[in-house]
């Protein structure tokens, strides 16, 4: 039987949720590296004048969208 069928459902998202976020904070970081030529405009890019916190709000609803749907997906519809 599946591993993920007797975990609770709040495990398995909060698992799904931490691992997506520092994952896809990590690449959009990096990406951004790169993208915004260097640490000057990644700061301009994501940290000027409370730019943070849309990018931390970003961050977090695509983590706990994901979460949620993964932990439903392994939870109740995979056998």
């Amino acid at each position: 039987m599946n591993q993920y069928k007797n975990a609770s459902f709040l495990k398995l998202t909060i698992r799904f949720v931490i691992v997506f976020f520092v994952l896809v904070t990590i690449l959009r970081l990096c990406m951004g590296f790169f993208k915004f030529d260097g640490m000057e405009g990644l700061k301009t890019a994501y940290y000027y004048d409370d730019m943070w916190k849309v990018f931390l709000k970003t961050q977090a609803l695509m983590s706990l969208l994901y979460g949620l749907l993964m932990a439903g997906y392994y939870k109740f519809i995979k056998k």
